[in-house]
């Protein structure tokens, strides 16, 4: 019988493994149009955090008692739409259960780019697109700068890391911890700084002594302040997003945001939804590099359907180096 991991209470800051319930769903018969897929890997990423609240936000919330969604990739295993074979693999947003039945336009069959289904999870996916329209279109980065990332070690900053360096850049990043620290310089990162270890102002500084012209903002908070502080004359920030703050609604206090003015600084939020029809261009370039050696990926691997909320949790813990995923 199908199963699918249900929201049972909106969490209070950190959530809890009794936040969540993993029950049988209904056999479900196919209608015209419709497929159904065996999930095999399943997307765990900091927006769902975002979801869990009954709040307005680009995205609906999650319903209580019903099935989680995010994404995954699995294995067409019966299908009554034009198009759509037996044994096609598909990218969908129905994930956090086993198996997948919707219609048809609801799946994407995975481009031939030579790389691991779960690579659409990832650098070939959202997290990878979310970096490289980030960096590309909303930053507008050049060969030249010096781009600051957050996060560099989670999956959209170390894809940031990598295509900012495949495009002439000098990037620095942010990690926490020294494992972290020697993975993202050994991506290619002219310099890494462990926010674990100290003031992040003081370290940017040293690490960026002349500014930065770019910062990719995954975290928000204090990583946010340290950019402001050494922004150069208009510097652009992609604001991605803000993981210190998904589990605390405490105020950010940002003491450099003045510097804001004086320096022209340009601070744009974005959503990866917007760039969702240059897709074709985004596999084009990253299957090249990819194919060129200029791309490196990673994974954080918990197995089986039940792991579903500490993989989770996970992200909000330092648990992840690269993409966190869970193996169906």
């Amino acid at each position: 019988m199908p199963r699918a991991w249900t929201l049972v209470a909106r969490p209070q800051g950190t959530p809890r493994q009794s936040d969540f319930a993993l029950v049988d769903q209904p056999a479900t018969p196919l209608e015209d149009g419709q497929v159904r897929v065996a999930n095999r890997w399943l997307s765990v990423d900091p927006y769902m955090r975002g979801r869990m609240n009954d709040v307005k936000s680009y995205v609906p919330p999650f319903k209580l008692d019903a099935p989680m969604e995010g994404g995954a990739v699995g294995e067409v295993i019966e299908s009554r739409a034009e198009g759509i074979e037996p044994g096609q693999w598909v990218l969908h947003m129905l994930g956090w259960r086993d198996e997948a039945v919707g219609p048809a336009a609801a799946f994407t069959p995975l481009p031939d780019l030579g790389a691991p289904p779960q690579a659409f999870l990832g650098q070939l996916g959202m997290p990878g697109m979310t970096a490289y329209f980030g960096l590309l279109a909303v930053a507008e980065a050049k060969p030249g700068d010096t781009v600051f990332v957050s996060a560099a070690a989670g999956a959209v900053g170390s894809t940031v890391v990598q295509v900012a360096k495949a495009k002439g850049m000098t990037v620095i990043g942010s990690a926490g911890g020294a494992e972290k620290v020697e993975w993202v310089r050994s991506l290619g990162a002219d310099a890494v700084i462990d926010y674990k270890a100290g003031s992040i102002v003081k370290a940017l500084g040293e690490a960026a002594p002349e500014g930065i012209d770019v910062y990719f903002d995954n975290v928000g908070g204090d990583h946010l302040d340290a950019a402001l502080a050494h922004a150069r004359p208009r510097a652009r920030f992609a604001i991605c997003g803000m993981i210190d703050v998904y589990n605390d609604a405490k105020p950010t206090q940002l003491k450099y945001l003045a510097r804001l003015i004086g320096n022209r600084v340009t601070m744009r939020g974005f959503i990866v939804s917007d760039h969702m029809g240059r897709a074709a261009e985004f596999h084009r370039d990253m299957g090249a590099m990819l194919a060129d050696g200029k791309l490196r990926s990673e994974e954080t691997v918990h197995d089986g359907l039940e792991a579903m909320p500490d993989a989770f949790l996970g992200l909000f813990s330092g648990g992840n180096r690269g993409k966190m995923l869970v193996r169906v």
